[in-house]
């Protein structure tokens, strides 16, 4: 069995997501590269950014099928929330500045304070309240660089169905459509065969 994914005894919920945590953490920093990326934004990003999403996702997804290097990425996906300054121009002076020390990325600066105009959907209260909605369950987890180098980890649906390889929609999502049109057009099932779609009405063959 992998490593990874492991196998866990009964712990209570609490105990579980703390070990899920861990695995992560563990993770990261035995990757060559992700602890570099972290500090490289914790001291040039914006002001409590997160690097989420598919850096952290595809970083599970590849371990968990043994493959000996990371899949490429689309790009960096980095997370803040800042109210005052609410506009895209601020992001992407931070892609720049990003950019100019760690061109290996393509960095994606998101600034959660203003992304649910692009939504359609109320203001998010930060961070953790805007990727609650995101499309995915397993997309919705992030990691950053603390001044000490421990490594934080945000997931508000939890880290379950991301180390058991489920494909599932958030349950915030509103468009229904647009968990199954990602899991096509990114071709996530053909490039980790191992995830499980769990969708109430759709089956894996309709997204071939």
């Amino acid at each position: 069995m992998n490593d990874i994914q492991g196998s866990f005894q009964r712990t209570d919920g609490a105990e579980r997501k703390q070990q899920l945590e861990q695995r992560l953490v563990a993770l990261l920093l035995s990757d060559p590269q992700a602890p570099a990326h972290l500090s490289h934004l914790r001291d040039h990003g914006p002001p409590g950014a997160w690097l989420a999403a598919g850096y952290v996702r595809n970083l599970v997804w590849d371990r968990l099928h043994d493959y000996r290097e990371r899949t490429p990425l689309e790009d960096a996906d980095v997370i803040y929330y800042d109210q005052e300054h609410p506009d895209e121009a601020e992001e992407k002076a931070w892609e720049h500045r990003l950019g100019a020390g760690c061109p290996e990325l393509r960095w994606s600066c998101k600034n959660q304070a203003r992304m649910h105009v692009v939504s359609g959907l109320p203001p998010y209260g930060d961070v953790a309240d805007a990727m609650s909605c995101w499309p995915e369950t397993a997309t919705a987890v992030a990691a950053a660089m603390r001044e000490d180098g421990a490594i934080a980890v945000l997931a508000p649906h939890g880290l379950e169905d991301l180390f058991a390889l489920r494909l599932r929609p958030g349950p915030r999502l509103t468009d229904a459509g647009l968990f199954l049109r990602r899991t096509r057009s990114k071709q996530w099932l053909a490039k980790w065969p191992r995830l499980q779609l769990i969708s109430d009405k759709d089956k894996k063959e309709e997204l071939t």
